[in-house]
């Protein structure tokens, strides 16, 4: 779940020591990795609301985070100097967005991929890692930001992360963040099972868009409670059979509704005569 780079065994007492120096530092600065800490903070962050951070893309524009609010909104910290973690937890979240939009629309929902290491992740390498990992959707966006954007939204979203001798460690987090810009869930590792990311999503779309009152939003319900995975196939699709068991019952609870008020307006009648 973390990506952990230890310190070698011959250096421990040292880094101890600078441990103990940099107490209480900010994040980013040569600390100590605690993986059952960062899950804490990491957890503590859901219901949090996000701040309207701006933020430079890949291809050098300023955006902020209020222009994704209205739908769903994935958001994966990396850095590109990432040999192993990042560029693999991307590449899995990447099939996983893909079966996400098969199963619930291209445009149902947003990515944002955004680089921590603020000295090295700049839009130009953003660009570049987006490219390597065969990225090009206009709804997934690779953005850089200021060393104070950050420290700010990483403590938002409770996102740890420390200097190391081959990096950063930190935990392998994607944020699920409803369309009102709060914190809903937090998912982690490096591979990305399908459902992880689909169910979430999934969950949010219903809340935001299946409206009984109306024809389109009835249909969107059904659609969204319908669409099933099927683990044989790894796939999301749609099962027409679970409709016909709703409808199947819901004929059948009407039936069962006739004959009680039939066999109740014979009682009644029988006792009247």
């Amino acid at each position: 779940m973390a990506a952990k780079r230890g310190i070698p065994r011959a250096g421990m007492l040292r880094a101890a020591a600078v441990m103990v120096l940099l107490a209480g530092a900010a994040p980013g600065m040569a600390q100590e990795f605690d993986e059952k800490s960062a899950l804490g903070q990491s957890r503590a962050a859901v219901g949090t609301q996000l701040s309207d951070h701006s933020l430079l893309t890949a291809a050098g524009e300023r955006i902020t985070l209020s222009s994704y609010r209205g739908k769903p909104l994935l958001i994966s910290l990396i850095y590109t100097s990432c040999h192993h973690t990042c560029p693999m937890m991307t590449s899995q979240l990447a099939l996983a967005v893909d079966a996400a939009r098969k199963a619930l629309g291209a445009d149902s929902f947003n990515v944002l991929s955004i680089g921590f290491d603020t000295r090295n992740d700049t839009p130009d390498r953003m660009a570049r890692f987006a490219a390597e990992r065969g990225i090009d959707n206009s709804r997934w966006t690779f953005a850089a930001a200021d060393p104070a954007t950050v420290e700010a939204l990483t403590r938002e979203l409770g996102f740890t992360y420390f200097s190391s001798p081959r990096g950063f460690d930190h935990l392998a987090q994607t944020s699920v963040i409803d369309a009102d810009g709060v914190v809903h869930q937090q998912i982690y590792g490096e591979s990305i099972p399908q459902p992880a990311i689909v169910a979430p999503l999934k969950q949010l779309l219903w809340d935001l868009e299946a409206d009984p009152t109306t024809l389109s939003g009835w249909v969107k319900g059904v659609k969204l409670f319908c669409t099933v995975y099927d683990p044989k196939t790894g796939l999301y699709e749609f099962d027409y059979s679970i409709f016909i068991g709703i409808f199947i019952g819901v004929l059948a609870l009407g039936s069962a509704a006739v004959f009680v008020i039939r066999a109740w307006r014979q009682t009644g009648r029988s006792r009247a005569a």
